[in-house]
């Protein structure tokens, strides 16, 4: 059961009333998480612009892969289960992306040196070797593309933090082949 109020889009603060309506028209249902972020306007409008803003970096399944990589590292529930749903569904990655994403690998050879780089900064907590980023720059990432992915890894650890804190129930559909 969750530590923090899960609110209705009724009992939401007016602020965070359209995110809530717009998660849900785009989902179909209102994630608990967004339900849990409704109780802070303020927290929900920053992760609504970390959203926005990286959402125009990388690709769909690199940002998704990260996601995955980093609630492995964090060990958080939820994100899991969010990110297998929403990896499969939009990014369009298999059971085997997603499982290899959870561990920080992927077949792709570029995809494994982001997510590989992306535990390492979630493992380190930033602290990353030389060897580390030289084999993100290896793979083709510029200083850009590396910046970007630190910041894919700080968003997701925001909502692992917030979602192992709440213990929010998990409430993503499972996709079938693939554990949560």
């Amino acid at each position: 059961m969750a530590r923090l109020k899960i609110m209705s889009r009724d009992d939401a603060p007016p602020a965070a009333q359209p995110t809530l309506d717009g998660v849900t028209r785009q989902l179909g249902f209102t994630p608990n998480f967004f339900a849990v972020l409704a109780n802070s306007p303020a927290v929900m409008a920053i992760n609504g612009a970390l959203e926005a803003g990286l959402g125009k970096t990388l690709d769909a399944k690199t940002r998704e892969g990260i996601a995955l990589t980093t609630a492995g590292v964090n060990g958080c529930e939820y994100c899991t289960a969010a990110h297998t749903y929403t990896g499969h569904k939009f990014a369009h990655l298999s059971a085997e992306d997603i499982a290899s994403a959870k561990l920080g690998q992927a077949d792709d050879a570029k995809l494994d040196a982001a997510l590989r780089f992306a535990r390492a900064v979630a493992a380190t907590r930033g602290r990353v070797s030389d060897t580390d980023l030289a084999e993100v720059r290896d793979a083709g990432y510029d200083d850009g593309q590396i910046l970007e992915i630190v910041a894919n890894v700080a968003k997701s650890f925001l909502t692992n933090m917030i979602n192992n804190v709440t213990r929010t129930d998990v409430d993503f559909p499972a996709v079938e082949g693939v554990n949560g």
